[in-house]
């Protein structure tokens, strides 16, 4: 593993009260990377996230962001992140797409300022990247799921992230918007080199984009070889459905 990663695990593993959730997870993201972490339900794909997030502390082993031990790193600007639910809880703010992408610069402005002209530009220049500017001034709750999604990367996009980390960006949206989204995740990948780690059960539609895709099973990650990932994915639908792979669980949309 390259000092220059972006991200780096060595032998994590983690336990909820004892109970061991992982054991000796291993893995890096370089720089302008797309990868994807796969796995079935309860394996520990949230947990993972919140290691990786410093929201918990692993039980053995250690995480590197950027070339420094997490526990001394502070520069939290360079991390981008979506939850799963982050963009359904924004409906519930009488905010318009604009206002809430204002609020990515919040961290750099400091406690009760505001952007002035140059921040108001970012914002758009942001909602521009994601295809929203037109609709800078429309309700976030008036949007649709899809167009939601959109909002908060760019919400993201305007602190202007080295590494973002997304989970499960395509829940609640149908499969065209998903397909959708993920063509400009890895527009934003390639043209504007933001290195991307995403936790999803839809690795079939987002596979064309990726270039690493780690599974976490039985308590363990490894790394599954593209030929090994295509050849399951071309069997998925041509056998029974095995509850504990993760390449045989159905994308999760509405």
């Amino acid at each position: 593993m390259a000092a220059s990663d972006v991200l780096r695990a060595e032998n994590v593993s983690f336990a909820y009260q004892r109970e061991p959730v992982f054991t000796r997870v291993s893995f890096a993201v370089a720089p302008g990377d797309f990868v994807a972490v796969i796995g079935a339900n309860g394996t520990g794909k949230s947990t993972l996230i919140k290691l990786l997030l410093g929201q918990l502390a692993p039980s053995s082993g250690q995480i590197w962001l950027f070339g420094q031990e997490q526990r001394a790193f502070s520069d939290w600007s360079r991390i981008g992140y979506l939850s799963q639910n982050q963009a359904a809880a924004a409906q519930s703010f009488p905010a318009t797409a604009a206002e809430i992408v204002q609020t990515g610069l919040y961290p750099s402005l400091g406690l009760f300022r505001f952007p002035g002209r140059q921040g108001r530009q970012k914002v758009l220049e942001a909602l521009d990247r994601v295809g929203m500017k037109p609709l800078a001034g429309q309700l976030v709750g008036q949007l649709s799921g899809g167009q939601q999604q959109r909002v908060m990367l760019a919400r993201l996009l305007v602190g202007q992230p080295r590494l973002m980390i997304l989970d499960e960006p395509s829940t609640g949206i149908d499969e065209q918007t998903a397909r959708s989204l993920y063509a400009l995740l890895a527009d934003l990948n390639r043209d504007a080199g933001l290195t991307i780690l995403m936790v999803t059960h839809d690795v079939a539609r987002v596979e064309p984009y990726l270039n690493h895709v780690y599974c976490l099973e039985s308590g363990s990650m490894i790394e599954l070889a593209r030929a090994q990932l295509l050849e399951e994915l071309g069997h998925r639908h041509k056998h029974p459905v095995n509850p504990d792979c993760a390449c045989c669980e159905p994308a999760e949309v509405s």
